[in-house]
């Protein structure tokens, strides 16, 4: 445990900001998931959820949650994801 006085202000912005990320990443991982599972299942609103899950990358690269080339790396990913389902059905 920290004896220093701004130590233990600086772990508790830690704790703060790691909370506030967790909820962060955790909606775009949702998000992510869902817009997967809705081209997996042809539902007439995969579109919209593919760009609720890339506004939430970007969202979350611009909260600088995640970097911004991890963020590009994530939406390529999920692109041709879904490009290799829409080719197969």
């Amino acid at each position: 445990m920290a004896n220093i006085k701004s130590q233990i202000k600086r772990n508790r912005q830690n704790e703060r900001r790691r909370l506030a990320n967790k909820s962060v990443r955790s909606e775009m991982k949702t998000r992510t998931k869902a817009a997967v599972s809705a081209a997996e299942s042809g539902a007439d609103d995969s579109i919209e959820s593919l760009k609720l899950a890339v506004k939430r990358i970007d969202k979350a690269a611009a909260k600088g949650v995640i970097h911004k080339n991890q963020a590009a790396n994530r939406k390529s990913r999920l692109m041709r994801r879904l490009n290799a389902l829409s080719e197969s059905a």
